[in-house]
């Protein structure tokens, strides 16, 4: 097995191609190893002092360090994706559990449903692809009186660039196709 490696806007994360499918559907982000109880390959990732977080993409593992420094945790890191894969075990035990339960929403109004959608839909369409390359993922929260709050994950999460993104990127997108999104936050 050829596992590539790419960086990440995100110093303290790297990207792990293994060239097959990591998940089937969804994604899984583990930022402790007590998170990571349903996941073997996450429980492994942490096993590597230092380790902080580990998020599963469709093709791709993203693993974020404490210090940033990949030149002595890159062969460690590689070593326990190896083992996972050869030991047969599935990434997720139990995948409707992959992703650890989130903060509650806000309750949404029931009027402001079609805007929900509009901003579900251009997330899905235009920012995930994208923000995935990176070695992260981005999900809708919540919609409340113009603000539209999103979950960051994997390269994403702590990522220095990623308030940029947000008010840059991300906002200026939703505000030209959706003129009642005022704002985009981080939950």
């Amino acid at each position: 097995m050829f596992i590539q490696t790419e960086m990440t806007p995100n110093p303290a994360t790297l990207k792990f191609v293994p060239g097959e499918t990591v998940m089937d559907r969804g994604t899984a982000f583990y930022e402790s190893a007590e998170e990571a109880k349903n996941s073997p390959l996450a429980h492994r990732l942490f096993a590597v002092e230092g380790v902080t977080g580990a998020f599963f993409g469709f093709d791709f593992i993203a693993v974020t360090l404490t210090d940033q420094d990949w030149d002595d945790k890159k062969t460690e890191v590689l070593g326990a994706i190896m083992e996972h894969y050869t030991s047969g075990d599935p990434v997720v035990s139990n995948e409707d559990a992959a992703t650890p339960a989130s903060e509650e929403s806000p309750a949404e109004n029931p009027e402001d449903a079609e805007i929900i959608a509009q901003i579900k839909e251009l997330l899905e369409a235009r920012v995930r692809p994208a923000v995935a390359r990176d070695g992260g993922d981005i999900t809708f929260h919540a919609y409340v009186e113009g603000t539209v709050y999103l979950r960051m994950q994997g390269a994403c999460s702590g990522c220095p660039s990623s308030t940029a993104t947000l008010q840059y990127g991300i906002q200026n997108l939703l505000k030209h196709y959706i003129p009642e999104v005022e704002t985009v936050e981080a939950v």
